[in-house]
């Protein structure tokens, strides 16, 4: 099995766990929490909000 990614926050995603999401469109997302799928629901800019990876990358802060 591979590890996937977040979809919204960028975070390393372990097998069996997670959520699929897959829009009529055929776009699919991978969630690693509600908390992220919420987000996105709520049309929120992964860049614009500081906890996630592009978020401290758009801040030039580094990611441990």
């Amino acid at each position: 099995m591979e590890k996937r990614k977040c979809s919204f926050c960028g975070g390393a995603i372990e097998p069996g766990t997670g959520k699929l999401y897959a829009r009529k469109d055929g776009t699919v997302f991978y969630f690693c929490s509600s908390k992220c799928q919420g987000n996105l629901n709520l049309g929120r800019i992964p860049r614009k909000v500081t906890w996630t990876e592009a978020g401290r990358k758009a801040r030039g802060k580094t990611t441990t």
